[in-house]
């Protein structure tokens, strides 16, 4: 008799924000939901979304992802959504108050790492990130060639 096993799944990503651990330091990540409509949902699944320019914004005790581009659902007729409009988070409440104080505080910002299927829902991770200067991105540049000589080495001694 065969187990039962779960069916493997693709990668439940949907967008990913490659750019933004070259921009910032993450110090912290958060899961939140997001409030979407319907025709959001279909753009999200079909892979048409943006989050390159967005970031997050704390205002009256709410979390909002701004600058985030949803292109329009292709088969959406007249109730389709705006590309661009401001979308609710879905946190704790002592969450929005710790994200905040830091922001208002340290000068810290909120920027979407990625958008991704959990429990056939849709979640967006936040990271709470400080900007990275110049040489602050030589030096990861540096690091990341550094440890891939170190691996090209080892790789050929294993060889030989």
């Amino acid at each position: 008799m065969a187990a039962t096993t779960k069916p493997k799944t693709a990668d439940p990503t949907l967008a990913r924000n490659r750019q933004a651990s070259h921009e910032y330091f993450i110090l912290e990540t958060f899961e939140a939901g997001i409030a979407l409509a319907g025709t959001e949902v279909k753009a999200l699944r079909g892979g048409r979304t943006q989050l390159r320019e967005g970031y997050v914004r704390v205002e009256g005790g709410e979390a909002w992802l701004l600058g985030v581009n949803i292109a329009e659902y292709t088969q959406g007729h007249r109730r389709n959504h705006e590309p661009q409009r401001r979308r609710r988070l879905l946190l704790h409440r002592r969450q929005i108050e710790y994200l905040g104080a830091k922001v208002a505080q340290q000068g810290l910002t909120l920027v979407p790492l990625r958008i991704y299927l959990k429990n056939n829902r849709i979640k967006l991770e936040i990271g709470l990130c400080k900007g990275k200067k110049l040489w602050d991105k030589r030096e990861a540049i540096a690091e990341r060639d550094a440890r891939r000589d170190a691996e090209r080495v080892t790789a050929r001694a294993q060889r030989l």
